[in-house]
């Protein structure tokens, strides 16, 4: 019988447990993801009980609350609490989402907070999206054109611009990516469903010049291809935002270019 060894820090261990205080009736426990990779210990799940009485509806808001109140250590990432800039990007009840629109509510029984999923972990809660920010760089997010610049504005038809409608609305949170499984596999190589997803926003344009030098760079195996329609990137998407169909498109138009 084959043996396998899971490497080290792959094992959850049980945490400490934070009771609500004193007189708290309406309360949710909070069984949340703590690491320190520096260290050699295993990563724990804690337990915060947090009184629902005196805390506000999001999941982002028990963060702070117990970050402020109860435990100082815990690390995650936020700012803009609307849902705009992506930073509280993390895997909750089983689905990666934003801390700060996930309503505890929607939640039944304990909550489950971990980082996003199949990223090296700087430390909690906040993951490394040190490669996922190079891929973005890789593909040149931003308009290129050959043409002199105008002395007004680049004009666009309304009908131009609704093309763009589903892709600028990206706030780059990553959890398409690391909700995908060929990104999982391949992370090295496959741009994953965020990166192509702003790739076809430029190729989209029609301010844009430089089409066909988009279309070369995505040209690859991997770099596109590797996408299986898995659809794991629309389902989570806490935009709503579709990165299966605008990869697609540029399949598409992989195939139209070549006759």
């Amino acid at each position: 019988m084959a043996e396998f060894t899971l490497p080290r820090n792959s094992r959850i261990k049980p945490g400490k447990s934070f009771p609500a205080p004193a007189g708290a009736r309406r309360t949710r426990k909070f069984r949340i993801y703590r690491w320190v990779p520096d260290t050699r210990e295993n990563p724990r799940l804690d337990t915060y009980e947090v009184d629902l009485d005196a805390c506000g509806p999001m999941v982002l808001d028990a963060l702070i609350k117990i970050k402020n109140e109860v435990d100082a250590t815990l690390t995650f990432r936020r700012s803009c609490r609307e849902g705009v800039c992506g930073s509280c990007a993390m895997n909750i009840d089983g689905t990666n989402t934003l801390a700060c629109t996930k309503y505890i509510a929607e939640v039944k029984g304990d909550v489950a907070v971990y980082p996003l999923p199949h990223m090296a972990v700087i430390k909690d809660l906040v993951p490394d999206l040190t490669q996922a920010y190079a891929q973005l760089a890789a593909i040149e997010p931003w308009l290129k054109s050959k043409s002199p610049p105008p002395t007004r504005e680049r004009l666009q038809s309304q009908a131009e611009r609704a093309r763009l409608d589903g892709l600028w609305e990206c706030i780059l949170c990553f959890c398409c990516t690391t909700s995908c499984p060929s990104y999982w596999w391949n992370s090295e190589r496959y741009l994953g469903p965020a990166v192509l997803l702003q790739a076809y926003r430029w190729i989209a344009d029609t301010r844009d010049e430089e089409t066909g030098e988009r279309l070369d760079a995505l040209e690859d195996p991997f770099r596109l291809y590797r996408c299986h329609t898995i659809m794991n990137c629309t389902n989570t998407c806490p935009k709503g935002l579709n990165p299966a169909k605008a990869i697609a498109e540029t399949k598409k138009l992989m195939v139209a270019r070549k006759g």
